[in-house]
């Protein structure tokens, strides 16, 4: 069997035996080719506990959850082939998960979003990159559900996007009258350009006229960054961090902020009030009578 009838046959057993999200297998799926990609089409029948290490090892700038969920998906892949007694033990078995350190996420002040906003706009791409970024903090979306966004989830009379998040539920995100601006901007005037007469219903679209990837995404955040002068090291979700943690400090319920992030447990939301509580006590500590040296 070649590499691609491997993963195909464990893609198929998550669809419809194990009845994944339609999300989580993309995730799967690109964690799959990501490891192909690394591997340089050797035999994965060959593959041994040296060459999950290494392919680990290379994304060790990733953090430390990312690397146990690639670690997840490839022990579950090979389990599944030893299972279907296609191969006749698990690489990954005696591996030892990435120790997940339990830190508060990063996020942005409302300054340093300013900043990272107000990046020049010149071509199309410029404008896309705009409208992406602008939907990205008015709604606080994960970037999987930013770049499978269709052009029928778009309601700009009512300032609404419908967004479809994990286990495909949905929910309404409100737009700011900004990202409404930037938004209407790009479909009508810079969308059709970058689509080159293709067809397509995906709302964000790369150089090629087809769906912008993740990657593609996340490099693009790291450029606008770089020249921006944003020292902090930030990723896409750094801007659902920072979209909640504004909410929450401008005195947001919490319950809402949840429906908005789509949380399907308060408990996951209630890490933003460790964030606000940590910039109150960092606030108060620059007070001048904050530290009273005995007095």
């Amino acid at each position: 069997m070649t590499n691609e009838e491997y993963y195909n046959k464990y893609l198929d057993y998550l669809q419809f035996e194990r009845k994944l999200s339609k999300n989580t297998l993309l995730s799967y799926e690109e964690n799959l080719n990501r490891f192909e990609e690394f591997i340089k089409g050797k035999s994965i029948k060959n593959i041994e506990r040296n060459d999950i290490e290494a392919y680990l090892k290379y994304n060790e700038e990733m953090a430390e959850k990312t690397r146990a969920h690639y670690l997840t998906v490839l022990r579950n892949f090979y389990q599944f082939l030893v299972e279907e007694e296609l191969l006749d033990q698990n690489p990954c078995e005696t591996i030892l998960m990435p120790k997940i350190s339990k830190t508060l996420p990063h996020y942005l002040t409302e300054e340093e979003i300013e900043k990272l906003l107000s990046f020049p706009l010149n071509t199309p791409l410029d404008y896309r990159n705009k409208a992406m970024l602008e939907v990205l903090y008015a709604t606080g979306m994960r970037v999987s559900e930013l770049i499978h966004l269709k052009m029928n989830q778009i309601h700009l009379d009512e300032d609404l996007i419908r967004v479809f998040g994990k286990g495909s539920k949905e929910r309404l995100c409100p737009i700011s009258s900004i990202c409404e601006k930037y938004l209407k901007m790009y479909i009508e005037e810079y969308r059709f350009i970058l689509l080159k007469q293709k067809s397509s219903d995906s709302l964000f679209l790369n150089t090629f006229g087809n769906p912008i990837t993740r990657q593609g995404f996340f490099k693009i955040l790291k450029q606008i960054a770089k020249e921006q002068g944003i020292e902090k090291d930030i990723s896409p979700h750094t801007l659902r961090h920072s979209y909640a943690t504004h909410l929450l400090s401008h005195g947001a319920d919490l319950r809402i902020i949840q429906e908005l992030l789509g949380h399907s447990d308060i408990s996951t939301t209630e890490i933003y009030t460790h964030l606000v509580n940590e910039k109150l006590k960092s606030d108060y500590e620059n007070h001048p009578r904050a530290k009273k040296n005995g007095d």
